[in-house]
């Protein structure tokens, strides 16, 4: 069942959205939580598919809020609130209500979202894109247990991560962290069967990859071992590489699927390692509602030291303009260090062609 409702309230919808159960003979209310999405007219619609099959597994209430202030001053000076409510088959398994704020009400989203939350029941905020610099202040993010951001989804996924490690505060968490359960998973399983200890890692991925930083953030936090990057052609993360004594434990995937997990003394073994979409993304992060600690230390560890990009990057080829096999950072002491010895170099030989000189 889908209603459409124009300059409309809370109050109506609230009101709409029991009538519209009852109809289908399902007055009950069974949903477990209340998701709010964030976005914009030209992203609703693929959060909005992801949360509606992510609701097969979590049945809830979906209010997606889009923002729309207008152009022209009367545009901007009016108030009204359009709504889209979707009951039944067209909702999953739980509501769905689309308001659109337009005009002054834009900026005024709590106001409209708070009645519509279900009683006694969780709320999680997911800004699909464009999320605030800060989630725990923003109006909307304060009514979260749990507020969900992505960083790949920004213009610089790198400075967007850097941020959310800035701003952290229990309860926060990001795709990006989300996009590696299985990676961690597998390298767990490596380390769990050799009581070895790791030396360095290497971790290996396409550039402006959030999800291969945080890994890297989250081997050398736990691990206490240096981190380097590599950058490849991807797709995503194509390798992870823990050095120890007896040789590398190597978890590499390089068509997005398929990965092979190679374990010294023991038989290399192909593991199931799929690029998830955004419907199984957010379906984890929906079962857990308490604060995440793992990613909060990972994310912070990035961090730590302003103005320096977490990781240490290489090109695929062993150097940005260092010698081969060098990582960057070691290529430019290098480089400074040659043109050091270049005057001295030039000294020398005058003095040499002086000497022979005088002889003659």
């Amino acid at each position: 069942m889908n209603i459409d409702l124009t300059d409309t309230n809370s109050s109506q919808i609230n009101a709409t959205l029991v009538q519209a159960r009852r109809s289908i003979g399902s007055p009950a209310v069974g949903m477990v939580l209340t998701l709010v999405i964030v976005t914009d007219e030209g992203n609703h619609y693929d959060a909005l598919k992801a949360a509606s099959e992510a609701s097969k597994e979590h049945p809830s209430r979906i209010l997606v809020v889009i923002r729309r202030p207008g152009r022209s001053p009367r545009d901007r000076a009016m108030a009204r609130l359009d709504a889209e409510v979707r009951v039944g088959s067209d909702s999953g398994t739980g509501e769905t209500v689309l308001l659109r704020l337009h005009g002054e009400l834009a900026s005024h989203a709590y106001s409209v979202v708070l009645p519509l939350l279900l009683p006694d029941a969780p709320v999680v905020v997911w800004w699909p894109d464009d999320a605030p610099e800060h989630p725990s202040e923003d109006k909307l993010g304060t009514l979260a247990q749990r507020r969900i951001t992505d960083a790949a989804a920004a213009e610089d996924p790198l400075a967007e991560l850097k941020l959310r490690g800035e701003t952290y505060a229990p309860g926060d968490t990001d795709l990006s962290w989300t996009r590696l359960t299985p990676w961690r998973s597998m390298l767990a399983a490596g380390l769990d069967q050799q009581s070895l200890k790791v030396r360095s890692a290497v971790v290996e991925s396409e550039a402006h990859n959030p999800s291969a930083e945080l890994l890297g953030m989250w081997l050398a936090e736990r691990l206490r071992v240096p981190v380097e990057r590599k950058v490849t052609e991807g797709p995503g993360i194509t390798a992870v590489r823990m050095e120890t004594a007896d040789g590398a434990i190597c978890l590499s995937r390089a068509d997005g699927s398929l990965a092979e997990l190679a374990v010294p003394g023991q038989p290399d073994r192909h593991v199931a390692l799929h690029r998830r979409g955004m419907s199984e993304l957010i379906a984890e992060e929906l079962r857990r509602l308490d604060p995440d600690e793992a990613y909060a230390s990972a994310v912070q560890a990035g961090a730590k030291e302003p103005g320096k990009s977490p990781g240490t990057r290489t090109d695929a080829s062993g150097g940005g303009g260092g010698r081969r096999g060098q990582t960057q950072t070691q290529a430019r002491p290098q480089a400074e260090e040659d043109s050091a010895k270049q005057p001295a170099a030039a000294k020398k030989a005058a003095r040499s062609a002086a000497k022979r000189a005088a002889k003659k």
